[in-house]
């Protein structure tokens, strides 16, 4: 070949030259395949002719050979006593076991010889006490559980019985694990104070459930051949301990629940969680995985209402605020803050109370939870717990808080300040205005729910608010017209109006009831809007009372009276009749400033009304009532809806006062003015 390779020079040649040169190297190559043919055929040859002299010396070899393992074999056998006793001795008991195993077949195959029956016989000795230390060390339990392990192994291997096995193995891991749960219920006593409750669940997963899951693949690697039987042996095993744990753990978990942070309550859950999703196919069947979700359940559960409880709290707190607020300028004289800020600052603060709760309940459905894939945390946690139970709990809760204020008035009036009334009122009113409906859209954005569950519509709620709003309203108008009934009811029933003398001033109550009645005014306007007033007639501010002072009784029966002449009164008590049935003094509050003083003042002049029915008056009794009818029309006809309500009532009184009269001689219009002017 190499010549070939040379013969190719980089040369110009012909054809014919190159096809010559070719036919040379090919004839070559032949005769070296002739010469290698026949060193091979020699080779094959000499080869046959040393096999047929070796064959007979092979076999023999052979025999030999297996001559020769039968004797390490036997000798095997005779030394077998003397190496199981050294083992033993060494304490070598995997090795001994496995010079057992190799030998017991071939010794129960030749017992019957009475050379392997005595070698048989002092194995049996000895395998007993090699057992039987095997037996002492697994009691003893003083070695972790792979080492037990290794105890039951090679018991089995020696032919001991399974199902004692199965059994001394589950009670000592049940001893090892309740070792652990003991520490564990140590950490829950008074002294030492508990560790975290991060701090617990970590111990609790790789001391107590760590434990569990190596028994329980022990005890499947061991006895596999036990079938369901022994499945569920150990599923009762980790059943009944697992139940010990999760009380622990329950009781660890309900010292978290005085606790507003959810952060760490959260890790440590999904720590449990993880620990017990997956302890194996045995473990399974006893429900562990099941029962660590339905205590993370419970606990979110219990953190819901722990957070609603909490918010019903902030919103008490708030309550109380307010009440100092609204008592301190009384009691230091000075001017504290107004209705419309103390407001802004209660809807600031429950709200920011509702979004605080929110974001800490959204921790158990952080993607990164393990648990937040679960069925409930997806559905019935968001809708159900969240929504439902938290938020729509807490506004109803809210309002029924406001309602119980309209429920314990009393006779008295209540302890309840009515400007509480008022900002409570309004609060529901912006609640139904804007506020759930806010709410509410933030917790669906938040909890997306996929749960089919019904939910409190947005309208049921904000109706529901609303009619709290108008209760509370209602009741304000009540406690502020009982306040200023209850001063106009003292003046009428304290005084001697039979023996009063000739009037020459306005009573000091009327001026306090006017000035009451301003206060009221410019305290409803600082929530409320104006509302609608009727048009008001030019001389309203210059109309005077008389027994006969309105201006259609003037037009009919000012001719027919004079002081000789004696009142008509059963006609007075037909006017008054008719008076009282126009007149509904209880009629609905509207959310507006002139309904409530309306509401007020028509509560307070009937008062007035029915406590003037129970006297008798003198004379200047009389001109007294008039006088101060006059006064308060003079001011009180501004802020109602309707200014002839104020006139028909005052009418009413002077009319009634009048009809008690025994010499009904009524003052001079001008004489009134002059007076009530100088007041």
């Amino acid at each position: 070949m190499k010549t070939t390779t040379s013969s190719f020079q980089p040369q110009a040649l012909s054809l014919p030259d190159t096809i010559r040169k070719m036919k040379n190297d090919f004839r070559k190559m032949e005769d070296e395949m002739d010469r290698l043919a026949t060193n091979m055929a020699v080779i094959t040859d000499f080869s046959a002719r040393i096999s047929a002299t070796l064959q007979d010396h092979h076999e023999r070899i052979t025999k030999l050979a297996g001559v020769h393992a039968l004797l390490r074999k036997l000798q095997f056998l005779f030394e077998l006593p003397s190496r199981l006793t050294k083992c033993v001795e060494l304490g070598a008991y995997g090795q001994a076991v496995r010079y057992q195993g190799r030998a017991r077949a071939v010794l129960q195959q030749y017992q019957h010889l009475p050379s392997f029956r005595a070698i048989q016989d002092d194995c049996q000795v000895i395998t007993a006490r090699l057992a039987q230390q095997l037996r002492q060390r697994f009691r003893e339990g003083g070695s972790g559980a792979p080492e037990q392990a290794e105890c039951v192994e090679l018991l089995l291997a020696l032919g001991e019985p399974a199902e004692e096995l199965c059994e001394e193995f589950l009670v000592h891991a049940r001893g090892r694990l309740e070792e652990e749960l003991s520490a564990l219920e140590k950490e829950l006593g008074p002294s030492p104070p508990a560790p975290d409750v991060l701090e617990f669940t970590d111990r609790g997963g790789s001391g107590f459930v760590g434990g569990l899951c190596q028994v329980a693949a022990a005890y499947q690697e061991l006895f596999e051949a036990q079938g369901p039987r022994g499945g569920e042996k150990l599923a009762a095993f980790a059943q009944e301990l697992g139940g010990c744990y999760f009380e622990l753990v329950e009781r660890r978990l309900a010292q978290e629940q005085g606790g507003g942070d959810n952060s760490l309550l959260v890790r440590a859950l999904d720590r449990f969680h993880r620990r017990l999703r997956a302890p194996g196919p045995l473990l399974a069947a006893a429900g562990l995985t099941e029962s660590a979700t339905e205590i993370v359940e419970r606990v979110a559960r219990e953190r819901l209402g722990y957070h609603l409880q909490g918010l019903q709290t902030a919103f008490l707190g708030c309550l109380t605020d307010v009440r100092q607020a609204l008592a301190a300028p009384r009691l230091a004289g000075k001017e504290g803050p107004s209705l419309a800020e103390l407001l802004a600052s209660v809807a600031s603060s429950i709200q920011s109370h509702i979004k605080a709760s929110l974001a800490a309940v959204h921790l158990f459905t952080a993607k990164e939870v393990s648990f937040s894939n679960k069925p409930y945390f997806r559905g019935e946690f968001c809708s159900q717990g969240v929504r439902e139970g938290l938020i729509v709990g807490f506004i109803r809760s809210m309002c029924q808080t406001a309602q119980s204020f309209c429920d314990s008035a009393g006779e008295k009036g209540g302890a309840t300040p009515p400007a509480l009334l008022l900002l409570l009122s309004r609060l529901c009113l912006d609640y139904e205005t804007a506020t759930i409906s806010y709410i509410l859209t933030l917790t669906d954005e938040q909890f997306l729910v996929q749960d089919q569950s019904p939910v409190t519509p947005v309208s049921t709620l904000c109706a529901e608010a609303r009619e709290t709003a108008r209760r509370l309203l209602t009741h304000y108008v009540k406690v502020q017209g009982l306040v200023i009934s209850q001063m106009l009811r003292k003046s009428v029933e304290t005084r001697d109006w039979l023996s009063t003398l000739e009037p020459r001033n306005v009573r000091a109550v009327m001026k306090r009831v006017v000035e009451d009645t301003t206060a009221i005014d410019v305290q409803v306007g600082l929530l409320y809007e104006e509302g609608v007033r009727k048009a008001q007639s030019s001389d309203s501010s210059k109309r005077t009372f008389s027994v006969y002072s309105s201006s259609r009784q003037q037009g009919r029966y000012a001719p027919s009276y004079t002081p000789s002449a004696p009142m008509d009164t059963n006609l007075l008590s037909n006017i008054q009749k008719l008076f009282s049935e126009r007149i509904d003094v209880f009629s609905p509050v509207e959310f507006n400033k002139v309904s409530v003083l309306t509401g007020i003042i028509k509560i307070s002049l009937k008062t007035l009304l029915e406590c003037v029915r129970l006297r008798t008056f003198g004379r200047f009794g009389l001109q007294q009532v008039q006088v101060d009818c006059h006064f308060l029309q003079l001011y009180l006809w501004r802020f109602v809806a309707d200014e002839e309500l104020v006139h028909l009532l005052l009418d009413e009184v002077v009319a009634s006062a009048a009809l008690r009269c025994p010499d009904p001689v009524p003052m001079e219009p001008s004489v009134v003015e002059v007076i009530c002017e100088r007041g």
